[in-house]
């Protein structure tokens, strides 16, 4: 368990970093362009970084309710297999797991359209 956790944290922490480079290089390349091509270049990482973290936050979305459905679903079935009155008490919550993932699609449609 110790071992997943610690590799959760590695891939945050190289997400991060890739996206703390896309930054630093699109200034860098805007730093060197003259006024009306830095204007676009302004444009085009804005609108870069834009989708790089709709994309993160989809994809962190999707991975946390993945996990979360899989040891719900996976309670939820031993539950049911001592007693089979429990699946519509259990069910629900898979459910509620699911729903994590359509708050970061959300997310992410708020910060493409904004």
């Amino acid at each position: 368990m110790k071992a997943f956790v610690k590799r959760r944290f590695f891939i945050i922490a190289v997400l991060m970093a890739v996206v703390s480079v896309s930054a630093v290089s699109a200034q860098s390349a805007s730093d060197q362009t003259t006024a009306v091509e830095e204007q676009s270049q302004n444009n085009g990482s804005s609108s870069a970084i834009k989708y790089l973290a709709a994309a993160l936050a989809v994809g962190i979305a999707c991975v946390g309710g993945g996990m979360a459905v899989g040891k719900i679903g996976a309670a939820a079935m031993g539950a049911m297999s001592e007693n089979a009155e429990l699946s519509g008490k259990a069910l629900p919550f898979v459910g509620l797991a699911e729903g994590i993932c359509l708050w970061g699609f959300l997310v992410a449609l708020f910060i493409i359209l904004m």
